[in-house]
């Protein structure tokens, strides 16, 4: 998915909106996205090949990880291709796609695999408490606010992670979910998971 925009309110009740990004993991609509892309929302539209907005619903929230599940009522989609992250090595090729800063969307960055089952701590976007994120990828594939949710690609082209987070104080540090732990958001959308 080109973009995924939110609109709900802040915690001080004012009304904000939130972008981000998506996966489509089948052909009948149903997209995997991060939990802190639409955690809040009041509404959620997808934009597919910045021609076309529709409305979305959210499915499912997992509570173990950033992830979340959310359906647009549109067939004949092409899903990604679910990869394999069990054999991820460090070095090998790794593509971020996504709408960094929600404006730029489709754009494409290419980097390494730079480390494996990497912890980072990231400021919760509704409590504004820290959390503690475990078992990512880390990448030096330039990943930017509105690339969240995006995938992770291999150099098949396959999905092997959900990009999540960057780190503010440094440049080349950007992580993603690996895509086993949305197995589950995967089974329930009837997709095939890694």
């Amino acid at each position: 998915a080109d973009g995924i925009t939110t609109e709900g309110f802040s915690p001080f009740g004012q009304p904000a909106t939130g972008v981000g990004s998506g996966i489509i993991v089948t052909e009948d609509g149903y997209i995997l996205t991060n939990r802190h892309v639409i955690e809040g929302s009041q509404a959620l539209e997808v934009e597919l090949d910045t021609t076309a907005t529709y409305p979305a619903r959210l499915v499912e929230v997992s509570e173990e990880t950033d992830l979340a599940l959310i359906k647009i009522d549109v067939s004949g989609l092409v899903p990604a291709t679910i990869g394999d992250p069990s054999s991820i090595q460090v070095g090998e090729t790794a593509i971020a796609i996504g709408s960094p800063l929600g404006t730029y969307t489709e754009t494409v960055t290419r980097g390494i695999v730079s480390g494996l089952a990497r912890t980072i701590t990231v400021q919760d976007e509704a409590s504004g408490r820290p959390v503690q994120l475990e078992g990512l990828i880390q990448t030096d594939a330039a990943i930017n606010p509105g690339n969240s949710g995006g995938p992770l690609l291999d150099a098949t082209g396959a999905v092997i992670g959900v990009n999540t987070a960057v780190a503010s104080t440094a440049q080349g540090l950007g992580f993603a979910i690996p895509i086993d732990e949305a197995a589950g958001l995967l089974a329930l959308a009837g997709a095939t998971g890694a």
